[in-house]
């Protein structure tokens, strides 16, 4: 009985590979794995040959049939579309009429076979970049299972697809991963470099458990040779928040870093929403600055009440800014911000008895000591541009405006006296006698 589409669609696989026949010598296997294989036994010169075309349904039933008549008008000819299928020359001494048959089968079925088969490896190593991969664990692994999945998107998007998303997961190397890493770690932040270094083993991991790689070049480096991991329980004690803007203020860094670093402590935002901060955001006769969502983790704007101390170094920094729309602009072009790896620098260039810690140590050391002060943990949540979870945080619409204003203010005079603990240190016009100024106006 002939072969129809609905019947070859409904082919299922066996334990062993088997054969339904069409018409002609017109046959179909079907492998095991459920691959449906078109082939056909002909005649030629009392002797049977065998062929391949390709696979149903990317050759449909009607496109099978035509190639069979055609083979077997080859055949009928002397001729063996085994043979030209192979790459095998057509024999000179064939008839013009013969000559045009091969070389149009030659067209319509072999070329088409040889280029079906490129274009099927195309797409194979397409779906096999480490771009593509990537995405398909993030989407299939990452995202479903894991209760923060942009931290892990953004160190794939920044760092990782940029520099290798266009290898083969099998060709990436030890090397791939430590340039990775190297370059991340010459930003100052050895802790992410880390991270991504982690990230990317777990990548592989999943890469080779789908069979796209025998390796995990990123399980091969040892964490210990990229950072050492550390408890991100870090939080300055007072005297070591006095000793340490003591020993920036006396350091030979630019004026427009020390108030950076400064402000990173009061202000408590992140580094990156410091550095990227634009003049437009600041509303300094309101002491308020309105950090766009997108420049936010979260993706939602949030605003910052600013002390006094915070106004007066936004003053300052107006004057160092040269005009640039950026409150920070690098020295060598003002439509760009300084570079993130700048202050990590900086700070690792001071001399200076204070525990190991990192600048994303401020935001927590300034938490801990608004919570032992005895500040609403609402409030410093706030404060952190954190979102609270559960029923609290569903009811919890209001923003605290004057409370966290009176708490950063707070902060920002707790700060100061931290600094005047210890010897006197001259750090600029937002000192207490210019803080007296604004009060008397």
């Amino acid at each position: 009985m002939a072969l129809s589409d609905t019947k070859l669609r409904n082919l299922k696989p066996s334990e062993k590979t088997y054969r339904e026949a069409d018409q002609g010598g017109l046959f179909v296997d079907v492998s095991p794995k459920g691959k449906k294989a078109w082939g056909l036994r002909y005649w030629r010169n009392g002797k049977q040959e065998r062929i391949g075309l390709g696979d149903y349904p990317t050759y449909s039933l009607a496109e099978a049939r035509t190639w069979r008549d055609d083979c077997k008008a080859l055949a009928g000819r002397g001729l063996s579309p085994m043979a030209l299928k192979r790459g095998d020359p057509i024999p000179g001494d064939a008839a013009p009429a013969v000559k045009e048959l091969a070389q149009a089968f030659i067209r319509n079925w072999c070329m088409k076979a040889v280029e079906m088969v490129k274009a099927k490896e195309g797409e194979t190593k397409a779906a096999n970049t480490v771009e593509a991969f990537a995405r398909r664990w993030y989407a299939e692994i990452v995202e479903p299972a894991n209760s923060s999945p942009r931290n892990i998107k953004r160190v794939l998007d920044k760092d990782v697809i940029p520099a290798i998303g266009a290898k083969q997961v099998a060709d990436v190397t030890v090397a791939d991963i430590l340039a990775i890493t190297d370059k991340i770690k010459n930003r100052g932040a050895d802790q992410m470099a880390l991270q991504t270094r982690n990230v990317l083993k777990r990548l592989f991991a999943y890469a080779i458990a789908r069979e796209k790689t025998q390796f995990n070049p990123a399980a091969a480096i040892e964490a210990k040779f990229i950072a050492s991991a550390r408890s991100r329980d870090v939080a300055l004690s007072s005297e070591e928040v006095g000793k340490l803007l003591r020993a920036i203020y006396q350091s030979s860094m630019k004026r427009a870093h020390k108030l950076a670093l400064h402000l990173l402590i009061l202000c408590m935002v992140r580094k990156s929403e410091l550095i990227e901060a634009k003049w437009e955001e600041l509303d300094l006769e309101k002491a308020e600055w309105a950090i766009p969502g997108e420049r936010m983790k979260k993706d939602k704007p949030h605003l910052v009440s600013l002390s006094r101390q915070a106004v007066a170094m936004f003053e300052e920094l107006k004057g160092l800014a040269s005009g640039s729309e950026w409150v920070f602009p690098s020295r060598g072009d003002l439509k760009q911000p300084i570079a993130k790896s700048t202050l990590n620098v900086a700070v690792r260039a001071l001399a200076i008895d204070v525990r190991d810690f990192v600048i994303h140590d401020f935001r927590r050391t300034s938490s801990t000591h608004l919570h032992e002060a005895g500040f609403n943990s609402d409030w410093i949540e706030k404060c952190l541009a954190h979102e609270t979870k559960g029923i609290r945080g569903v009811y919890n619409r209001a923003q605290y405006a004057d409370q966290r204003r009176e708490m950063l203010q707070w902060w920002a005079d707790f700060v100061d006296s931290q600094i005047d603990e210890g010897r006197k240190v001259i750090i600029g016009r937002f000192g207490k006698a210019y803080q007296a100024e604004r009060l008397d106006e």
